[in-house]
């Protein structure tokens, strides 16, 4: 005769449990909560059976949180990540043992009662009435395996969990109903499984697997007798019988358990006397949770890959969604990181800038065609100690990163690509003066212009006073003239820049709006090594920007199903012609064969890039590409305190660093290591034709092209992308500002009523 009944209404164990509700429940069953003595029976048992028929009928059964394992796009792990370190396993891979022990030690009547032991009520009952205390209690271990899943439900809210474990009547009315559910429902076997599985066992393990694996690094499959009997014994009281912490207590519980073993026949007098005097043979392994155990130096990877998963509404509609999803666990997540491009850009890192300098270096390699991102590191290691940090200096704030860094004169090609689009020919002369005012007025968006101050004009300066135009767009790429840009952008308006800018996926790494002032075309406004690298990734895959990822694919387990999740895609679209690409890719070849980019050279293999050095050389930079892989090099202090002047950087002095100095060799040796074994490719370039500029090879500059001069170790970034500073000619001295920065140079304003560069919108 079945147990349920299709037509409603109680089956015989319910009548039955119901039965005992009215004359036990409100006083014997509580023996399960110790209370301690037998006037507890003088309870009103109506309010009891009412509270039972209003309770739900079925058990709400969440998922087990478990640990969610990260790999890299070969399958290698990455780390794992956990709010509870578990992992689920049938019952037929835990030792025979194990499941003797928990048995016998925690309810040694199992396979012979119901949901409720009324023997052992009674046995509780009678003990805690003698003692006049709490000595015993009752529950059996179906109760405890519904307490856990109330426990589990609460997940890490405080509250929840206080009252998913609060000693009252209300609360063991719901665990057994429950539990005569659950017994209904799954039997013996599928119970003892669930609660091996749920059950906390100290040291952050939950579950036989997991602290298998933490107390003697072996599966549970494998745990012998004493092993078993130890593990067994933590559940009462993970924290007392820790045996780590307290190897005597521990020891004696264990035997305690051993003895138990033995009294009810699950091993022999003689297997457990040999077991007790056995040592607690220990072999702890630390717990391996979050991203600071990543291996390969992806602490800050692994970290923007829980970032995208936390904030991408593809995982779920709501914040709190997602955050379910993640703590639930159980997710395998492969991701885009190349472990060749990640130990190369690790490799180069440590090479030329240490951990304890007092600057930071970070970088990032993106796929062009695709926006996967192959490699992310940094100098200051994922931590919590002297040197380290937990803040992502290669990405966005709202992904874990800082405020950004001016990129200087590697903002320069987005306004090359923004002039060429517009029509410009690639040939076009500029008179490019040494010195000069911002060109005023200037055309932005939404039909505003901005306008120089004319009682206190914003001006900018070349490098130094031998460059002086008139410079065609190839030489002044090479040499990364100032003066070049500006008139550029002021020939074409500001809104073609930045709408080139959105285009190519280039925003200010706080999030704010990219100001219409002129002075962004010499780099002044914040971003990260990630959107600049993914920026360039335009120009390699001529012309098509794809937004940038790091997932790949999400399986996740959830009990005995696995099932995969959706992810987020990469949208690729044309920021710009084909041809404006191979242009532009034309010319920042010339930067790295001859121009400020020689140290960042990759020998017999194509590449492209532009070197740029901040004001007051707070940041210095090299962002380069091949036609396969493009990459990001930022070198600079993350406070914006310390200058690069006379400063030491892994282990070398610099009287002044440039971004061909100390960011073109840490991104040709990362770039070298990434691409090592992979096909060389060729750009498609284009020919520029000779505007004929007249001839200064007086030896100044740094490189420029043919008529340049023979100087190629200098780099004239310098303040703003070269405003001042850089080096001159072939290794010599910088000259020193000799103008002021009017309120307001920086940054601007957007609105009508601004004054950006010191000027204003009219």
């Amino acid at each position: 005769m079945p147990n349920k009944r299709s037509g409603g209404g109680l089956s015989p164990t319910q009548q039955a449990a119901k039965f005992l509700g009215v004359s036990v429940l409100a006083g014997a069953v509580l023996a399960g909560i110790a209370l301690p003595a037998v006037g507890a029976l003088g309870l009103a048992a109506k309010g009891s059976v009412e509270s039972f028929d209003e309770l739900p009928a079925n058990m709400k059964t969440p998922p087990l949180s478990q640990r969610t394992t990260i790999l890299d796009a070969d399958g290698g792990q990455i780390a794992t990540v956990y709010s509870r370190d578990r992992t689920v396993v049938p019952l037929k891979d835990v030792s025979p043992y194990m499941q003797k022990a928990i048995v016998a030690i925690e309810d040694s009547r199992f396979y012979q009662h119901g949901a409720v032991d009324l023997k052992g009520v009674l046995r509780a009952l009678n003990k805690n009435a003698q003692t006049g205390g709490v000595s015993e209690g009752a529950s059996t271990l179906t109760q405890q395996y519904v307490k856990n899943v109330f426990v589990e439900e609460a997940g890490d809210d405080p509250t929840k969990v206080a009252q998913a474990t609060q000693q009252t009547i209300g609360r063991k009315i719901r665990e057994l109903k429950y539990a005569i559910q659950v017994e209904e429902e799954l039997g013996k076997k599928k119970i003892l499984e669930n609660y091996l599985n749920i059950t906390f066992f100290g040291q952050q393990a939950y579950g036989v697997e997991a602290a298998a694996q933490r107390y003697f690094s072996k599966s549970a499959k494998d745990l012998n007798v004493q092993e078993a009997a130890l593990l067994a014994g933590i559940v009462q009281s993970p924290s007392r019988y820790d045996p780590v912490n307290d190897e005597a207590e521990a020891t004696k519980r264990r035997n305690t358990v051993l003895q138990r073993m033995a009294a009810v026949g699950d091993i022999s007098r003689a297997q457990a006397a040999d077991a007790m005097k056995a040592p607690l043979g220990l072999k702890v392994s630390k717990p391996k949770n979050g991203c600071i155990t990543a291996v390969k130096g992806a602490g800050f990877f692994c970290d923007y890959v829980r970032e995208v998963f936390l904030t991408d509404p593809v995982f779920g509609k709501t914040k709190e969604k997602r955050a379910k999803i993640w703590n639930q666990g159980g997710l395998t997540i492969r991701t885009t990181m190349d472990p060749q491009s990640q130990n190369a850009a690790q490799r180069s890192i440590k090479d030329h800038v240490y951990k304890s300098d007092e600057v930071a270096t970070a970088a990032s390699i993106v796929q062009p065609g695709t926006g996967k991102i192959l490699a992310m590191g940094q100098s200051r290691p994922y931590g919590f100690k002297k040197n380290e940090t937990q803040i992502n200096l290669s990405v966005d704030q709202s992904m874990g990163g800082g405020m950004g860094y001016q990129p200087g004169s590697t903002f320069k090609p987005i306004v090359a690509a923004a002039a060429l689009e517009d029509g410009m020919p690639a040939n076009k002369v500029y008179s490019s003066p040494y010195r000069m005012a911002y060109p005023s007025p200037v055309s932005a968006c939404d039909d505003k212009r901005w306008v120089n101050d004319p009682n206190n004009p914003a001006k900018l300066q070349n490098e130094n006073s031998s460059e002086v135009g008139p410079y065609d767009m190839r030489e002044a790429t090479a040499k990364s003239v100032n003066t070049y840009y500006v008139q550029m952008i002021s020939d074409i308006g500001i809104c073609p820049v930045t709408t080139m800018a959105k285009k190519m996926g280039v925003v200010r790494a706080d999030g704010d709006k990219m100001p219409q002032v002129p002075s962004i075309a010499l780099g002044t406004q914040e971003m990260s090594p990630l959107t600049m690298a993914n920026a360039y990734a335009t120009f390699a895959s001529r012309g098509m920007h794809c937004t940038p990822i790091a997932i790949e694919s999400v399986n996740r387990r959830v009990g005995d199903k696995t099932t995969s999740l959706e992810v987020p895609k990469s949208t690729c679209s044309r920021a710009m012609s084909e041809n404006t690409a191979d242009t532009i890719n034309t010319l920042l070849k010339g930067v790295v064969e001859d121009g400020t980019g020689t140290k960042a050279g990759l020998g017999s293999r194509p590449s492209a890039g532009k070197t740029g050095t901040t004001d007051e050389r707070y940041a210095a930079w090299f962002v380069g590409y091949t036609p396969n892989m493009a990459g990001a090099v930022w070198v600079g202090d993350p406070a914006h305190k310390r200058k690069m002047s006379g400063i030491t950087i892994g282990g070398r002095s610099y009287g002044k660093v440039f971004g061909g100095e100390v960011p073109g060799p840490i991104w040709r040796d990362m770039m070298s290591g990434a691409l090592e074994g992979k096909p060389v490719e060729n750009f498609n370039t284009v020919h520029i034709p000779d505007s004929k500029p007249r001839d200064r090879g007086d030896g100044d500059g740094d490189g420029g092209r043919d008529d340049g001069g023979n100087g190629d170790n200098g780099d004239n970034d310098g303040f703003i992308g070269g405003l001042v500073g850089g080096n001159n000619g072939g290794g010599g001295d910088e000259p020193t500002p000799s103008f002021s920065i009017p309120e307001g140079f920086i940054r601007g304003q957007s609105n009508g009523g601004g004054n950006g560069n010191g000027g204003r919108f009219g």
